[in-house]
């Protein structure tokens, strides 16, 4: 159901401008920046590892700021992503015009502000209402970037520029941004999600983690020396080190701003940087197979696909778990089936394998994320958890899985690997099979506490829906019984006294009950349930010359609720003897403590009845038995029991057990 406050259709433009956010994500993932410096975008990552100099600080900062800003106008997301396409306009010119500096740091923010508007309109649609397009444009936010990859000429960009194609993904999807823009008058208050506290902390909890990023991927030998008190040249000889400290500090640090975020947020953003950790050994492992065949771009399209075809599934949990189960098989018989050797694969140009590698890792990490998102989407965490949690994060666990896994005979410099995004296929493929298989685990634990919290949601909304129905129940009923029954209690009350005698008594019952109705009306008052009443005393208070009471010579306690309506439901029976049993008949209860319940009979030697005489009295709308008795009973758990026969008498049986439920 659309929130009241956005304008008719705007369901329709959200959707416009977040398929257009991946587009834009697919062009700015290209080679359009210089190489030394390039931000990785398999990974969506924002911010590169350590930057040459400090003259390069602004092309790290620039992202920084636009997602911070971001996750500040996530109701102004169009206005985002219109922002985004204009700031990719200047790669378009590269052939014919050098952009200063500071413009080449500002097409640094293009991709981040691309990716946090897409997130923000995979929120609104999914609290919307919109389940499967909100998922889908969150599986794309992740699937995007691996496309951009295998556009042609992105590996080996020719001298004259960015491609035709990849202009258009540029402007096209810049047309489309606007025209969201204008159709949602630039707010879409529906992406923000919570608000207050619950949002702040979000916010907070993003941009700490993309801060702690940018100084240590700064740390350098001679820092590192300082902080371990060692010499700086034993770092230098053990440079992974430094890869390995940062990255463990990263995800110590970020886990933590995480969890302050919430516990879905932690969940979300562990489940989907172990997903995007995992992606990127096979992916380039499967682009470098596929190149020369051109093969590449359908493999990754088809592996998006299924991926948000998984996401979109009302089944996505489950499914998303199989899918990233099968993904890691695969890596593991490649692994296998190449000897420990799956550079084979690119030396033999193996289209098949690398085509089911991209499709089943691809699918699998899209299906991740657009499932994530899904249960994130009621705490108003998608952009800030998939954003910049699990992008620090996935930055971490890239440092330390390169670091602590890289051949040093053949790597002395781990700076061109974590830049460039190259892993080593021969040790990390298993260990993107492994990091699947975990991810598999969470996206599991995610689904299982995703559906006990909507089951708990709506116990709830039920529950709520039957109070607000009672309530009703109780106005409806309040009305004609306020205007007769309450008004002629009354009346007797007040001048049932001046009659004395029987009169007075009278009156006294007529307040009594006057009050005991109204308490029914409003709700009842407050009952201490964990008091305990002596059932034994309230049943001895009916001896009386024609009543005879037998108890247990102790106390028999009960909650004090339970007492009082047993009681009430023997005074019923006792108030049936003196109506129906006769002038000369004489009653008897007995009480007996069974331990895990009580048993209480009342029993008369008066007239009796036959046995279809109560069916009757009820189809009558005398419900004295039904309701005083019966009623009171089954409420307690307990059960009731009448037996009577013309001349014989009546026996009637109430057992209440002491746990509440029946026997």
């Amino acid at each position: 159901m659309e929130s009241p406050k956005t304008p008719p259709g705007s369901r329709t433009a959200v959707l416009l401008g977040g398929l257009s956010a991946p587009l834009l994500i697919m062009a700015t993932a290209g080679r359009f920046y210089p190489p030394e410096i390039n931000p990785a975008p398999t990974l969506n990552l924002y911010v590169a590892v350590s930057p040459a100099d400090a003259g390069q600080a602004m092309y790290f900062l620039a992202p920084i700021v636009a997602i911070v800003a971001g996750l500040l106008l996530l109701r102004r997301w169009p206005l985002l992503l219109v922002a985004a396409g204009l700031l990719a306009l200047p790669n378009l010119l590269q052939t014919v015009w050098s952009p200063p500096a500071l413009i080449q740091a500002l097409t640094w923010a293009a991709q981040p502000l691309a990716f946090i508007a897409l997130l923000a309109a995979a929120q609104s649609m999914l609290r919307r209402g919109a389940a499967g397009w909100g998922t889908l444009l969150a599986a794309l936010g992740v699937g995007a970037a691996p496309l951009g990859m295998a556009l042609p000429g992105f590996w080996w960009p020719s001298a004259e520029g960015i491609a035709t194609a990849q202009r258009a993904l540029v402007l096209v999807p810049l047309a489309f941004a606007a025209a969201a823009a204008v159709l949602l008058r630039g707010r879409d208050p529906e992406a923000a999600g919570e608000t207050g506290w619950a949002r702040t902390r979000l916010i907070l909890a993003g941009g700490l983690a993309l801060t702690l990023s940018f100084p240590l991927g700064s740390i350098s030998p001679e820092r590192l020396g300082a902080m371990l008190d060692v010499s700086s040249a034993t770092i230098v000889r053990n440079a992974y080190l430094v890869y390995v400290i940062a990255g463990a500090i990263t995800l110590v640090v970020v886990t933590a701003l995480a969890a302050m975020a919430g516990p879905w947020s932690l969940g979300g953003a562990l489940t989907v940087a172990t997903a995007m950790v995992a992606m990127v050994t096979p992916v380039l492992l499967a682009l470098h197979a596929l190149e020369p065949s051109g093969a590449a771009l359908p493999a990754i399209a088809v592996g998006v696909a299924v991926g948000t075809a998984l996401a979109r599934s009302r089944r996505r949990f489950p499914l998303t778990v199989g899918m990233a189960a099968a993904a890691a098989i695969v890596l593991f018989i490649t692994y296998a089936g190449t000897s420990g050797n799956p550079d084979r694969l690119i030396q033999l140009r193996s289209v098949v394998p690398a085509v089911l590698i991209a499709v089943a890792v691809i699918g699998a990490v899209t299906a991740t994320a657009g499932t994530v998102a899904s249960a994130l989407a009621p705490t108003g965490a998608v952009p800030a958890t998939l954003g910049p949690l699990a992008v620090v994060l996935a930055l971490g666990g890239r440092w330390v899985v390169v670091a602590t896994t890289y051949r040093k005979s053949e790597v002395q410099d781990l700076r061109p690997a974590l830049s460039s995004g190259y892993y080593e296929s021969v040790d990390h493929l298993p260990t993107s099979g492994i990091l699947l298989l975990i991810a598999a685990a969470a996206v599991g634990g995610l689904g299982f506490a995703h559906q006990w919290a909507t089951r708990r949601a709506d116990r709830r909304r039920a529950e709520q829906i039957r109070e607000e129905a009672a309530e009703a129940e109780r106005n409806r009923l309040a009305r004609p019984i306020h205007d007769g029954v309450l008004q002629v209690l009354s009346l007797m009350q007040r001048h049932g006294q001046e009659m004395g005698g029987a009169g007075a008594r009278l009156a006294t019952l007529a307040g009594e009950q006057e009050r005991a109705l109204r308490n029914l009306l409003s709700g009842g008052p407050p009952t201490a349930v964990s008091a305990d009443a002596d059932l034994r005393a309230a049943l001895m208070a009916f001896t009386s010359p024609k009543v005879e009471v037998a108890a247990p010579a102790g106390r028999v306690l009960l909650p004090a609720a339970a007492t009082a309506e047993l009681a009430a439901a023997v005074q019923a029976a006792l108030d049936n003897v003196g109506r129906h049993a006769g002038p000369d008949a004489h009653a008897w209860v007995l009480l007996e403590d069974e331990g895990d319940g009580v048993r209480v009979t009342v029993r008369d030697n008066g007239r009796g009845f036959e046995p279809d005489r109560l069916p009757e009295a009820a189809a009558a709308g005398r419900l004295g038995v039904a309701q005083s008795m019966r009623g009171r009973i089954d409420d307690l758990g307990g059960q009731t029991s009448i037996h009577s026969r013309p001349g014989r008498g009546t026996e009637v049986e109430f057992y209440v057990p002491r746990t509440g439920r029946r026997p």
